[in-house]
């Protein structure tokens, strides 16, 4: 497939709720990346933002969710599909039932049970209360990616340095929160409404029509 080419944020946030599900990264259907879709001159262009500044901006607008969702990467996902998509990988589960049944880890309680305390917590903040480090646990990505594949975690926004004229540099840090945090409780539990299976079903057909040269082999590698 090919998307249409976008230069903006405005023109990227479109083009989010056009298509419902976009990955930000190149994937294993051409075309279909903001990566692609964008001129390779907007990316860490020292005197224009790109999609690398745009992310943070879109996430924090509440139009869509942010976070790895796609094969353990990046992309977004519109508030019209993200209630199925989140009822379909959480499979029906809430966290702490998905806990009691023994489905989630220790180390994934660990960092759910921050966002008891507080709505957001940032990549190195959730590093030190739980205990992460050079002398402490390992396997920090691995956990905080699994949580967001399964829609109990996503990004909220990205925060980066300043210099002395007040310009953010370098690699934004990832601040973190719950669905529920970010859309409402009452928006996160209306999606468990309906079955789980049926919710699939409806994001495949949602995939098949947006992506009609794609095997199914394919969509359901990018679905997960």
């Amino acid at each position: 497939m090919r998307l249409r080419t976008v230069h903006s944020q405005a023109e990227l946030e479109d083009l989010i709720r056009e298509v419902g599900f976009l990955p930000f990264f190149r994937n294993s259907i051409p075309g279909y990346s903001i990566e692609e879709c964008t001129p390779r001159s907007l990316w860490f262009a020292p005197d224009a933002d790109g999609p690398w500044e745009w992310k943070g901006p879109i996430a924090m607008g509440k139009t869509c969710a942010y976070g790895k969702f796609f094969q353990g990467k990046a992309g977004f996902i519109s508030l019209e599909h993200f209630p199925a998509f989140l009822n379909y990988r959480r499979d029906g589960y809430d966290f702490d039932a998905r806990y009691d049944d023994e489905l989630a880890s220790k180390k994934d309680k660990q960092i759910m049970d921050v966002f008891l305390e507080r709505e957001s917590g940032m990549t190195h903040e959730l590093k030190k209360i739980c205990g992460y480090g050079k002398q402490g646990q390992k396997g920090f990505e691995t956990v905080i990616t699994r949580l967001q594949m399964q829609t109990y975690l996503i990004v909220q926004n990205f925060e980066y340095r300043k210099d002395k004229n007040g310009k953010p540099y370098g690699w934004g840090v990832a601040r973190y929160t719950m669905p529920e945090a970010q859309f409402g409780t009452e928006w996160v539990e209306k999606a468990y409404r309906e079955e789980p299976e049926a919710s699939a079903e409806k994001i495949l057909r949602t995939l098949h029509g947006l992506l009609p040269d794609a095997s199914e082999t394919q969509i359901r590698k990018i679905l997960g």
